[in-house]
């Protein structure tokens, strides 16, 4: 048995794409997956299952998703190794700054620098990014909702062919704490 968290994108925002916690938990459940917990309204689901790999786990539950409420949802299923190790790669001293100051972004696929070729970071600063295994690390000191830095990483032609969905450092330490449960 796997502990697997399962980060859904752009739900809950808005009052749009509308999906209530408790019966996510039960769609999941309904799927078979055991220990269903969710975190916050913003699309975080900790569950454990003897069954598939992070891509296959991820494709049964878009469809589940979409099946059951009528409108798709991006989801990404990353299990306790990586998600640890995303955190403890992180090239940013996490531990001094304020946790909305420290992003990741989680992708569906592996990323190049060439991607964000076209990024100056020197016009950015002091604002900066770094990537690591399917992640990217944004330190962003006045916080996401500020930063220009942020609006560019996010532009389509940047995430084209992804699924991309990202977390505030405080988030990313609780879903290490509570997939190592």
């Amino acid at each position: 048995m796997t502990t697997y968290a399962a980060l859904l994108r752009g739900i809950n925002v808005g009052g749009k794409k509308k999906v209530p916690m408790a019966e996510l938990r039960g769609l999941m459940e309904g799927l078979g997956h055991e220990g269903v917990h969710t975190h916050l309204q913003s699309g975080q689901a900790v569950f454990t299952t003897g069954r598939g790999d992070e891509e296959s786990l991820a494709d049964e539950l878009t469809r589940a998703i979409e099946g059951h409420f009528g409108f798709p949802v991006d989801v990404l299923v990353r299990d306790h190794a990586y998600l640890e190790a995303v955190a403890a790669a992180c090239p940013f001293p996490a531990a001094e700054l304020e946790p909305r100051q420290l992003h990741v972004t989680y992708f569906s696929a592996s990323v190049g620098a060439e991607r964000f070729a076209d990024i100056d970071p020197a016009a950015h600063l002091p604002e900066e990014f770094r990537l690591g295994d399917r992640a990217l690390y944004l330190y962003a000191p006045d916080g996401l909702g500020r930063s220009k830095l942020a609006e560019a990483l996010a532009r389509p032609r940047v995430n084209r062919g992804l699924i991309a969905t990202s977390r505030n450092w405080n988030t990313v330490v609780k879903l290490v704490e509570l997939t190592g449960s």
